[in-house]
């Protein structure tokens, strides 16, 4: 990286209150050499700019990771692609698409098409694109005229050896969508969000608010894709962490993924001010119904949806009685743990259980797993709710109805 990254980086770090005093009276020239040159050895440390206490130097080594994290597809192979079908599509049918639309559509076409993309990111995908095959009213006559549009352009954005197994790949995505077209039912495709507001929250963890140009019509316990700008094929499931705001805001709870491409993105680069986008909210089997008692079990950042949950019952007491109970490995990873505590002191009807799995040091809160001590607290007649990590799904499946929970009363989340 060159001397344009390192500019870039003290730009974000002039804006930032917090950093921004510690750059008075440093020779910015001379810090600016320094980290270009050990961007260009491979490996950068913020030695060359004494006096910065430890936790300002997190906080500018994870500008300086947003800044250096490399692009997985450049945004104007997207926007020449996405020309170059406009002008194929429209020859074959006018007006079929809108054309602000066609470089998300056409990124997530490929994308389909192309494969490497792991079930749940396919599911995102196909939410996107069957509204997209409502809202615009395609016909199953469309599907080769796209196919045939889309082929000529799809080699920028997909692997080579694509093309000669193109018709095939085409069929089976366009019955994908199809099938897809009927489970989403009708609206926008896709809202544009502007985030602002960012909390890193945790090592790795991000809390995001985010406000939709237009009102998303989402419930507590819903899911909902989300995309960035620099991957506009790449969708990802993310459950807002609030019931719906007079503001219309929405908050997401992120963890980098080590081997992901969004999530890293959202934690360490997304900045307020940015833009992205929202596909169409998707039950997962976490809309609490009835006016039962809840338990609530969350481990990670699973806790987003069950926070809802909460604040779902809290804008509409009906005497019903809510435990949650919030997994982490150490009081460090309990990442929101300030909204925790004004909730719970806030209802009376809510009781907040941390749970430290492995931190011995953390009485009078209680040790062990989320899974086991929500076990302790269960009460006949609650409904439970679990969601985390997919380890913790799969032990719960299994677990919690051995050890007496009714099925009929365990939701976990799922995405069909």
């Amino acid at each position: 990286m060159s001397e344009e990254a390192v500019g870039r980086w003290l730009r974000l770090v002039r804006a930032d209150a917090e950093l921004s005093p510690y750059l008075i009276g440093v020779d910015l020239d001379r810090l600016t050499a320094h980290l270009t040159r050990q961007l260009a050895a491979g490996g950068v440390v913020l030695d060359g700019w004494p006096g910065l206490p430890e936790a300002q130097r997190r906080r500018a080594a994870d500008y300086l990771t947003g800044v250096l994290a490399a692009d997985d597809q450049p945004p104007g192979a997207i926007t020449e692609a996405a020309a170059r079908f406009r002008v194929r599509i429209e020859q074959r049918c006018p007006g079929l698409l809108p054309q602000r639309a066609l470089p998300l559509v056409v990124a997530a076409l490929a994308r389909l098409v192309g494969g490497g993309t792991d079930r749940a990111g396919r599911l995102a995908l196909l939410a996107v694109l069957g509204r997209v095959h409502r809202r615009y009213r395609l016909r199953p006559e469309h599907g080769p005229l796209i196919g045939a549009a889309l082929a000529p352009v799809a080699a920028q954005l997909c692997p080579p050896q694509l093309a000669a197994d193109w018709d095939r790949r085409w069929s089976r995505a366009w019955g994908l969508i199809e099938r897809a077209a009927g489970r989403v039912g009708d609206g926008p495709a896709f809202w544009p969000a502007e985030v602002t507001g960012r909390d890193l929250a945790a090592e790795g963890v991000a809390i995001l608010t985010v406000r939709p140009w237009r009102r998303l019509p989402f419930r507590p316990g819903q899911a909902v894709p989300v995309c960035v700008p620099r991957h506009p094929g790449r969708w990802r499931w993310y459950c807002p962490a609030n019931a719906p705001r007079p503001d219309g805001t929405v908050e997401l709870h992120v963890r980098a993924v080590a081997a992901g491409t969004v999530s890293p993105d959202l934690v360490h680069r997304v900045r307020p001010g940015d833009l992205l986008h929202l596909g169409p909210p998707v039950d997962i089997g976490l809309c609490a119904a009835g006016g039962g008692d809840l338990l609530l079990v969350a481990g990670g950042t699973g806790l987003a949806p069950l926070r809802a949950l909460v604040e779902q019952v809290a804008a509409a007491p009906d005497g019903r009685r809510v435990t949650l109970v919030v997994g982490a490995r150490t009081f460090a990873d309990l990442y929101d743990s300030i909204t925790l505590d004004q909730l719970d002191r806030a209802h009376p009807w809510l009781t907040v259980v941390p749970a430290f799995s492995h931190d011995r040091c953390v009485a009078p809160a209680e040790q062990g797993d989320a899974l086991t001590l929500g076990l302790y607290q269960y009460r006949s007649g609650q409904d439970v709710y679990v969601c985390g990590p997919p380890a913790m799904l799969d032990t719960a499946r299994h677990r919690l109805p051995a050890a007496g929970i009714p099925t009929n009363r365990l939701h976990l989340p799922r995405i069909r």
